[in-house]
């Protein structure tokens, strides 16, 4: 038995207006005339539409994320989407040797936006506003986000010709299609410009299957927003999406597309700080000891995914000044972890303790041919890379091993963490080793931006992301 099929819909006109229009095209001409559609072509040339009927709103954040220029600091196709079933150890390496070696392509795309909802579940339900919200704030964007009761029609308007007058800005919507005579209910699109003498705003609606782009009055819009999403109990609204000034998670970045980021999160949000209070610990050696022979039997596995450092993407690849600069960063931060004194703690009890990740893993860029040369691992602990065969110090490229994301993990975590250890010097002794005060500004924002994903992780485990729209402080 066949199955009924549609192509596209009717766009109800009015109240909304066809872009592709004669009279959408004479909107478009004055509002360009206006510089109210600066943002316009930044969103056109990288406007998608939704590979899911309930992908709206991943769609709408991939769109706008590429927009502005955001790496996502793994790549779109590769070992992050093609071992997602894999099971099997050996065959997962297998699959990463062969597929870490092809689509080199840092991109965003609706499947890589999972931390904060599974897929499978935005495929059946689709996603609240908070959940989107969040994704933008954990993908490293700007965010700021309101609901139509925390905000007024006036504000939204300025908002729109903020966006409307810039690249750097770009706005997405959720709203109730029914305000619009359109089918369906609750639906995220960008809004690509703004005519302010009509006042009317344009959605670059993702779903292009359905309803092509078009104007709609602004005050229907906000009419639109101001409605109840019942799966909330909340009114929707709108977020303003920028770029920030500096990229963060160079080196680290928490990929709950793995499972186990969930009891890690718990485990060093809540258990931490329970186990070094109700413990006798008399020594930094001593709480390493405790919170590491606590740590969930699946803490290497979150390991492996934390450090999302692509370590075969800058070998045999003619990389562009930028791309250059950025590696050059992440060896600068790299040195900066382990120049801190409690890497140096951690790289010392994780030796002694025989920890079977605690060895650097370097490679030696050398010249015009590309071909690179290896370490001896052998006899290199995390804080050698002198050992290279033939090849100066200079020219090392040192990648993250265990025991600096160990580091950055324990760094990341909120200074009340240790507030429970009873000996008052050896607490003194903690806050100084994880005071950021000294730190450089460029470990400083990577330890930042690594506490605000374990705080927006632990806010969409809770199902608390709608509560609160803000970034973390």
């Amino acid at each position: 038995m066949s199955t009924a099929s549609l192509y596209r819909r009717f766009l109800p006109s009015p109240p909304a207006i066809d872009f592709a229009s004669v009279e959408g095209k004479k909107i478009f001409n004055e509002a360009l005339q206006k510089g109210t559609m600066e943002g316009f072509f930044r969103l056109i040339s990288y406007f998608q539409t939704q590979s899911e009927p309930a992908y709206c709103g991943l769609a709408s954040l991939s769109m706008v994320l590429n927009s502005l220029s955001i790496d996502p600091g793994r790549k779109w196709k590769g070992l992050y989407i093609y071992t997602h079933f894999i099971e099997e150890t050996l065959f997962y390496f297998f699959i990463y040797f062969i597929f870490s070696r092809i689509g080199p392509w840092r991109w965003f795309d609706e499947s890589m936006l999972e931390c904060c909802e599974p897929l499978e579940i935005v495929k059946d339900k689709g996603i609240t506003f908070g959940k989107v919200v969040c994704l933008a704030h954990s993908s490293g964007a700007k965010v700021q986000a309101f609901r139509t009761t925390q905000s007024t029609i006036d504000d939204f308007r300025k908002y729109v010709l903020k966006c409307s007058t810039s690249d750097n800005c770009h706005m997405i919507s959720t709203y109730h299609r029914g305000v619009f005579k359109q089918t369906g209910t609750g639906h995220f699109s960008p809004i690509g410009g703004y005519n302010a003498e009509r006042d009317m705003a344009l959605i670059l609606d993702v779903a292009r299957f359905k309803y092509p782009p078009h104007w709609i009055p602004l005050k229907l819009l906000w009419d639109a927003m101001d409605s109840i999403d019942e799966s909330t109990g909340r009114h929707r609204g709108f977020m303003l999406i920028s770029r920030p000034h500096r990229e963060p998670g160079l080196l680290y970045t928490l990929s709950c597309k793995d499972e186990s980021w969930t009891s890690i999160a718990k485990y060093l949000k809540e258990d931490v700080p329970l186990l070094v209070g109700s413990q006798h610990v008399d020594s930094i050696e001593r709480i390493l000891d405790v919170v590491f022979k606590s740590l969930p039997s699946n803490f290497n596995q979150f390991i492996r995914w934390m450090a999302e450092i692509r370590r075969t993407e800058d070998i045999n690849q003619n990389l562009s000044s930028e791309e250059e600069s950025r590696l050059d960063l992440k060896q600068e931060l790299l040195k900066q972890v382990q120049d801190t004194e409690l890497f140096k703690h951690v790289d010392k009890f994780l030796f002694s303790v025989g920890y079977k990740d605690n060895q650097s893993y370097v490679l030696a860029k050398t010249g015009s041919q590309g071909s690179e040369t290896e370490s001896d691992e052998s006899c290199c602990s995390a804080t050698c890379v002198k050992c290279i065969k033939g090849v100066g110090e200079d020219k090392v490229k040192a990648y993250p091993s265990g025991n600096d994301v160990f580091t950055a993990l324990l760094l990341a975590l909120p200074p009340q963490t240790w507030s429970g250890i009873k000996d008052q010097l050896l607490l003194q002794e903690m806050k100084q080793l994880i005071s950021m005060v000294s730190f450089p500004t460029l470990l400083q924002q990577e330890v930042l931006h690594l506490r605000r994903q374990l705080q927006l992780l632990k806010r969409c485990q809770e199902n608390k992301e709608d509560e609160d729209l803000s970034a973390p402080a």
